[in-house]
């Protein structure tokens, strides 16, 4: 593993350890030049769907661009950032489940905010505004009037094999 203080290619693993789901590994390795430690994370590469954009483009399912738009719209809420890691997780397993090739960004963005809303609902109307792009104020209100009849619901439901 590359150094990312020195560049050096070798490097030795002091310490080892799996994340709680068991899906990720967390090592901390030592630089065997500089002798400066840093942590890298393993994780298993899957096979996610392409996202059909609105303009009929089909880009690669990006994690980092969601993780992203989630932390703008959670920005001052007390949502960590372990929770917002571990929705993303819930979304991709549920790509992955479903078998599908491609996804619409309209269908992705829908399942986001299912989960969002179940996550704070101040954060998913921060999203919804800008991924539903209200065009005034009476949208907005509706969104939230909507939300507000809506008897409070738990987190969503996994689906366990």
């Amino acid at each position: 593993m590359k150094c990312p203080f020195c560049a050096n290619a070798e490097s030795k693993v002091t310490d080892t350890r799996a994340s709680a789901q068991g899906d990720v590994i967390r090592r901390r390795r030592e630089c065997e030049a500089c002798v400066r430690r840093f942590t890298t994370y393993e994780r298993v590469e899957e096979v996610l769907p392409l996202v059909i954009k609105k303009d009929g483009r089909r880009e690669a399912f990006d994690r980092q661009k969601l993780l992203g738009g989630l932390r703008r719209a959670c920005e001052k809420r007390p949502v960590s950032l372990e929770a917002l890691e571990s929705t993303i997780d819930a979304i991709e397993r549920e790509l992955m489940d479903s078998g599908e090739k491609e996804i619409s960004s309209r269908a992705l963005g829908e399942t986001v905010m299912r989960r969002l809303r179940a996550l704070d609902t101040i954060a998913y109307v921060r999203f919804a505004s800008v991924y539903r792009q209200f065009r005034d104020i009476d949208e907005f209100r509706a969104e939230l009037e909507t939300l507000a009849a809506e008897p409070k619901a738990g987190p969503p439901q996994e689906n366990v094999r």
